[in-house]
């Protein structure tokens, strides 16, 4: 392959960036689209959420960012950033190992400045469409659009050899079902236009989720919520009092919502809630992606992928970059850049498109073998070290060193120990030198 490719990058966030690096240094020809009028993806946070505030209309005007404006990370600095770029604590900034969203975005601005990335990214530039046009040339058309007014956009088509879509996974709400929700009068959103806890005051409110964003929401509006009653999945569901708080109960899933405001829940108690907030996930989503039915998303898997990155009939000339949960996002998205990249650049070589096509079918077939849902396709969970491994191999790097794979799995431990004050109880560079010591 020759190494002055176009290749169009979809996002400007984490993903975006580093894969826009990655892609640089191959010598290829690269255009960044982003949609907002600064880097940062979700880690740009805007105080504005969608006006539904569930996110189900298809014709609302996206809010990109699910930042609520307290957030603070939950992995620690020391595994965010890339093999040759820490996260380090700057003079003047957020010195905490947990900072907050904001000095994250710093870090992606730095990032952005030392790799002079600023020159190949398009701002305020929405694409619409992604068509493979050509084929034997392998042509793309990106067709983007930009605001001239407020009633006014201007759309403009280029052609692309390539195109890495890297638009990222926290925007597309997927919401809790049960029997009455569309019916229940009170107030519904999702944690993605959550930003600040001042209208849930005096309010009894009903939380659905067990992850991250729920135990933030949940600790930062209790002290003015009346009430907050948290409805969870998995054998540990019962409805008990949560430890430190006096107005916060944990319940088993929603039964169902009634027309007169009661919530019930399946472990038989009732609630005469306000607000129900779904702080449930999101699910994939590209609009703009015409393939004309060789990528699809069922069900949350994105398919079929090799190695959650190349569509086989279709690889190498358009990629997904970030995909994969349940693994130190910043680790894989730059492995799997520097793949794209170098596959791209001719310096590393796919297997055949049968080859990549058998693979994804054997993953499906253990998958369905296992028990393993669909939607768990791009979980990685026990098989990330493997992947990342496996990535390591074909790019002819060392693997992320031990510490950080420990890590990762430990992290549940430290919440589990400390509660919700881990992020400032946890000595980690310590952590980390005694796993060192060990090893």
């Amino acid at each position: 392959m020759r190494q002055s490719y176009k290749v169009a990058v979809v996002g400007g966030g984490f993903a975006g960036l580093v894969t826009a690096r990655e892609l640089k240094r191959e010598g290829l020809l690269v255009t960044v689209f982003e949609k907002a009028d600064h880097v940062g993806g979700i880690w740009l946070y805007n105080s504005r959420v969608e006006t539904d505030l569930l996110g189900l209309d298809p014709n609302r005007e996206i809010v990109h960012s699910s930042l609520y404006r307290s957030l603070r990370v939950n992995l620690p600095r020391q595994i965010m950033g890339f093999m040759d770029y820490p996260f380090m604590k700057k003079e003047g900034g957020d010195p905490r190992t947990f900072p907050g969203h904001e000095e994250v975005l710093k870090f992606l601005e730095d990032f952005v400045r030392d790799f002079r990335l600023m020159e190949l990214i398009r701002f305020g530039h929405e694409v619409v469409r992604v068509e493979l046009t050509d084929e034997a040339r392998h042509t793309w058309v990106v067709e983007s659009r930009t605001r001239e007014t407020e009633s006014r956009w201007e759309s403009k088509e280029e052609l692309f050899e390539a195109v890495v879509i890297c638009n990222g996974k926290h925007t597309e709400p997927k919401i809790a079902e049960f029997p009455g929700r569309d019916a229940w009068p009170g107030l519904q959103m999702h944690s993605h236009s959550y930003r600040t806890p001042e209208q849930f005051e005096n309010k009894i409110v009903v939380l659905i989720g067990n992850g991250s964003s729920a135990k933030d929401i949940l600790k930062e509006i209790s002290p003015l919520a009346s009430q907050v009653h948290q409805a969870i999945r998995g054998p540990d569901s019962q409805l008990k009092r949560l430890e430190n708080h006096d107005n916060a109960w944990q319940h088993s899933m929603i039964e169902c919502a009634r027309k007169d405001g009661k919530v019930v829940f399946q472990d038989g108690s009732i609630v005469d809630a306000d607000v129900i907030i779904h702080c449930t996930g999101y699910k994939f989503h590209f609009p703009f992606l015409r393939s004309n039915g060789t990528v699809t998303v069922d069900d949350n898997r994105v398919g079929p992928l090799y190695k959650h990155v190349f569509p086989p009939s279709l690889a190498p000339w358009l990629s997904f970059v970030a995909l994969p949960y349940k693994a130190v996002p910043s680790i894989v998205m730059e492995s799997q850049a520097k793949w794209v990249a170098k596959v791209l650049s001719g310096k590393v070589k796919l297997p055949t498109q049968a080859e990549m096509a058998d693979s994804v079918e054997e993953l499906y077939r253990l998958m369905e073998k296992s028990g393993r849902p669909k939607h768990l396709t791009h979980t990685l969970q026990q098989d990330k070290f493997e992947y990342e491994n496996w990535l390591a191999t074909q790019l002819d790097i060392r693997p992320p060193e031990r510490w950080k794979e420990i890590m990762f799995f430990f992290m549940e431990k430290i919440k589990s120990y400390y509660g919700d004050k881990y992020r400032d109880a946890w000595d980690v560079d310590k952590w980390i030198q005694e796993v060192d010591c060990s090893n």
